[in-house]
């Protein structure tokens, strides 16, 4: 079996290593993951079994990221383990940085607590920019489109496209609630739940509190 080398030694002062292991089905096994994990160092794992990286609840995740300290490290053996899209993950790394929350990926040698691996805080950081970007820019040509043929786009959503947007930044990048945001753009969560389901669907938006 593989041997995991511990990633730079956490101490009170510094924090501690928090581990998140997933498997998408009942019939997967955690136990390469936990192996790795554990010789990592990490004091403490969070698990999601038969949980698909697609749904929006991950009890696990959630208790990981409620377990997190500034300073803790978040360790994964592979990033598609964490991430349920390619934006998502951007985000969550993101909400990482913004809590001075380090994260290492066993698998793909990433360790945002050296000084090279500090880069990934802000190719990430981009990536989420830029996912958001492609999203406004393929909504905005799809009523362009639709006018064009003549059809009725009906009356404007109470919540306009840059505003799901940002309600999505507060809940993947600030970890804000469903309600917490609800109420920060003066919509009701059900309304808020609907703004982002349409616009996000395809990503499977979260739907449920981070």
């Amino acid at each position: 079996m593989k041997h995991w080398p511990p990633i730079h030694p956490k101490t009170p002062e510094t924090g501690r290593l928090i581990g998140y292991a997933r498997v998408s089905t009942e019939g997967q096994r955690l136990d390469l993951q936990l192996d790795a994990l554990n010789g990592a160092g990490c004091q403490s794992i969070f698990e999601d079994h038969g949980v698909s990286g697609a749904i929006g609840a991950r009890p696990g995740l959630d208790a990981a990221l409620e377990a997190l300290n500034a300073g803790d490290t978040l360790v994964v053996y592979k990033l598609d383990r964490l991430g349920r899209s390619v934006l998502h993950l951007a985000d969550l790394i993101t909400r990482l940085e913004k809590e001075s929350i380090q994260f290492c990926s066993l698998t793909e040698g990433i360790d945002t607590t050296s000084a090279g691996g500090r880069l990934v805080f802000h190719i990430f950081a981009g990536v989420a920019e830029f996912g958001r970007d492609l999203i406004r820019e393929n909504t905005l040509e799809g009523l362009r489109a639709a006018r064009e043929r003549g059809s009725r786009i009906g009356r404007p959503p109470v919540l306009s496209e840059e505003d799901i947007l940002e309600a999505h930044r507060f809940v993947q990048q600030l970890g804000k609630t469903r309600a917490e945001t609800a109420k920060k753009f003066g919509v009701s969560e059900s309304t808020l739940r609907r703004g982002l389901a349409r616009l996000f669907g395809s990503l499977k938006a979260p739907l449920t509190d981070a």
